[in-house]
């Protein structure tokens, strides 16, 4: 695995992580929450990325970060949707 990716994932991986928790702990408030979830692995993304202090292919690293992050809570923001009155009912 190349050291892109492995700066990639990490962020993926808390997206999904965070969208598991809103729909177990925060079901009805997930349209809520979702959005605070996308906001930490912004910072995440950050983090990650500047701690790595290279500058060739920053850009493109965030931007993937950042849109399967986006990409990921889409899905579980249509998910919720879905199986919301299931859920909170």
């Amino acid at each position: 695995m190349s050291w892109e990716l492995r700066s990639i994932l990490p962020v993926w991986l808390s997206a999904v992580v965070g969208a598991v928790l809103v729909g177990f702990f925060a079901p009805d408030a997930a349209f809520t929450w979702l959005p605070v979830v996308m906001a930490g692995t912004i910072l995440l993304t950050f983090v990650i990325q500047l701690a790595l202090q290279r500058k060739e292919g920053l850009v493109s690293r965030v931007a993937a970060s950042a849109g399967g992050a986006v990409v990921v809570l889409a899905v579980a923001t249509g998910i919720l949707w879905v199986l919301g009155p299931t859920i909170a009912g």
